[in-house]
């Protein structure tokens, strides 16, 4: 599909949502509306499959398969339904909350939402460190000066069979581990609860399926925390031929003996909302359901409220609202694909949504920002981030930015004059993303191909969100695979040739390249958001800003695969910024010691990456596969200290 964001076409798209400019601006209700009843809902569903029936003159068929793939994260189910929870919800295990941290500590994840945690792969619990990998959950105490292994547990529930398992994501809410993983073999959902206490010694409480489809993405995670409540995000296609009490998202508690029926709808109709749009079932349809788990109370409550949409998807989780946009598959080069914006608030108002056109890259593509506006970066040519999906955005580039109060029922299309056109960038793999008040975006080409990647790299671009001034040109000689904030400030990391460049970019009355930090023989060992953290330290007295920069890196040895991403990193790569100055501190390297049999049962892929940079307080630490090792900050340069390894040791105690 060939489209533009600019002049007349931008209309013609508007108007194709809106019938015309006139219902463009007409009040619409500032909410959406759900379904009535059940029998509303199987009305509709009975319509479609007619409908289907007669174009295609035989037995309906299901569209789209109920099986899985991997998705973004999640949504709140309003207050109201958690205090109706005997409707809508399933009443869970009480959380035990005796020697609870008595303050929030830092985070150790790169959040894109201060406040709003993201499901990942290591995080701190008092004097622990709790790393979820292959399938088992281990802690290492590093509190006292220490660095020892404490304990280890299976991700899953004891006696079940974890083959066709995925195990993703943790959280940690007081004393409670959540660890959200997929089933194939059982079709949905799970979500893991585990006991934690101020030993580091873990315990399993309970195992609760969602029926759902496979959430998975290659850049978003599904699930959120904020203070006590889990959030998460599950698609649920919809087949209008064979649509059941089955076909809608249910939680069960496991058991050796749980059964298919044990399942207990937690969505019912008067909980799916929907616009005015006449959705196509044999386009795609989903059910985008966010599901909200309160892990403070006695008896935790699981609700879930879905918006009914076309099945692309991105979502994105601010502070105190969950968005979601949809977007419709479509080959049909001369009608442009129809997509909207749905806000769920957290505080447990109905849903609201925006007709617009076009669809983001990723969950960074969204900023709601402290103006009460959403911007979102946009892409003419775009299916949602599912899978793979968010790595082969391509077209004409737009930046939506648009009022919460201009959302309504759903009826009405973002104005045109809230497009602004920008400049596209060559190739696919388009990373972006919001620092302060700006907006920067940029590409890789031939990021799975260095061997062709030494011709001139394209300029990647920045420009302020909420201004109309000119959007600045950023000629850095290398792609762009990576942008953080570092500081005040930002960092770019991408390669030129076999070599991994760091640029540094200085925002302040215009966005300029400052320096460049080349390491050679180079590559990112880990392209999730999570693998990389920024320390902020106190400016010295000839530093307006100091801190420390970690990510891990690979060696050349490793080719150009995508698969590069899915073994042991060989390092994290330290940097110093002082003052948008990039200089080499040292690496902290993995060892080739570590056996890699540990006899896995589940999970055996790093789909999330097995590295990270790890930073408490002054302390700083590298996760490497099976292995932490901390670092020595001394005249500037980091070397190793000591390390541990936490692998399971085969015959202790590993088959149980």
């Amino acid at each position: 599909m060939k489209t533009r964001f600019a002049g007349a076409l931008i209309v013609c798209m508007l108007l194709s949502h809106s019938g015309s400019l006139e219902a463009e601006q007409a009040a619409p209700r500032k909410t959406m509306r759900a379904f009535s009843s059940e029998q509303e809902l199987e009305s509709l569903l009975k319509r479609w499959d007619a409908n289907a029936a007669k174009r295609r003159h035989v037995q309906p068929a299901p569209l789209m398969e109920m099986a899985p793939p991997p998705a973004p994260s999640a949504m709140s189910a309003p207050a109201a339904a958690a205090k109706a929870s005997n409707a809508d919800g399933l009443s869970l295990d009480a959380i035990s909350v005796a020697g609870t941290p008595a303050e929030p500590e830092a985070s150790i994840t790169n959040v894109q939402t201060a406040g709003v945690d993201e499901g990942g792969i290591v995080k701190r619990h008092g004097d622990h460190l709790v790393v979820l990998r292959r399938g088992r959950l281990f802690t290492v105490k590093f509190g006292g000066d220490a660095l020892k292994p404490v304990s280890m547990i299976d991700a899953y529930a004891p006696g079940a069979d974890p083959s066709g398992a995925w195990y993703d994501e943790m959280l940690i809410a007081r004393n409670t581990i959540s660890v959200i993983g997929y089933s194939y073999e059982r079709g949905g959902t799970e979500i893991g609860l585990f006991d934690i206490d101020a030993a580091g010694e873990l315990k399993y409480r309970a195992t609760y399926h969602l029926r759902s489809n496979d959430y998975y993405s290659s850049r978003n995670y599904a699930s959120r925390l904020i203070g006590d409540k889990l959030i998460f995000y599950t698609p649920m296609h919809l087949d209008a031929a064979s649509v059941t009490n089955e076909s809608f998202p249910a939680l069960r508690r496991w058991h050796a003996r749980a059964v298919p029926g044990e399942f207990k709808r937690i969505l019912p109709a008067t909980r799916i909302y929907r616009s005015d749009d006449e959705l196509d079932p044999d386009d795609g349809i989903a059910l985008h359901t966010v599901t909200t788990c309160d892990l403070a109370a006695a008896q935790m409550q699981c609700a879930s409220t879905a918006v009914l949409g076309p099945a692309g998807r991105v979502f994105y989780v601010s502070a105190d609202s969950v968005f979601v946009w949809t977007t419709e598959y479509s080959d049909d080069a001369t009608r442009p694909a129809r997509s909207s914006v749905f806000r769920i608030p957290l505080e447990g108002n109905a849903p609201s949504a925006l007709k617009t056109t076009g669809g983001p890259i990723d969950q960074l593509s969204f900023l709601h920002d402290a103006h009460g506006y959403l911007n979102v970066l946009l892409t003419a040519e775009s299916d949602g981030e599912g899978m793979w999906n968010a790595e082969s955005k391509e077209g004409d580039m737009a930046l939506l930015r648009v009022h919460l109060s201009d959302f309504g029922d759903g009826s009405t299309a973002a104005r045109s004059s809230a497009y602004r056109a920008l400049p596209k960038v060559a190739g696919d793999d388009l990373q972006n993303r919001y620092v302060r008040e700006w907006l920067i975006y940029g590409t890789a080409p031939g990021r799975w191909n260095r061997a062709n990647a030494k011709s001139t790299a394209p300029p990647a671009y920045a420009l302020r969100y909420a201004a109309t001034d000119s959007v600045e040109t950023l000629r850095l000689g290398h792609g762009v695979e990576r942008i953080e904030a570092m500081g005040a400030h930002a960092v770019l990391a991408g390669n030129s040739g076999d070599d991994l460049h760091f640029s540094s970019l200085d925002l302040g009355q215009r966005a300029r390249p400052a320096t460049v930090f080349v390491q050679r023989d180079a590559a990112q060992g880990e392209s999730r958001t999570h693998g990389f953290f920024y320390r902020q330290d106190a400016a010295d007295p000839g530093a307006t800003e100091l801190g420390i920069v970690g990510l891990p890196i690979i060696g050349k040895k490793r080719g150009n695969a995508r698969g590069r991403y899915l073994d042991a990193s060989a390092s994290v790569l330290y940097l110093r910024n002082r003052d948008s100055h990039l200089s080499r501190m040292g690496e902290l390297d993995a060892s080739d010691k570590v056996s890699s049999d540990d006899r896995c049962k589940a999970s055996c892929v790093d789909w999330y990456g097995n590295a990270r940079p790890i930073f408490i307080g002054q302390r700083v630490f590298a996760l490497l596969g099976y292995e932490l090792v901390e670092g020595q900050v001394a005249d500037e340069r980091i070397r190793e200290r000591r390390r541990t390894s936490f692998a399971p040791q085969i015959g202790a105690n590993i088959d149980r």
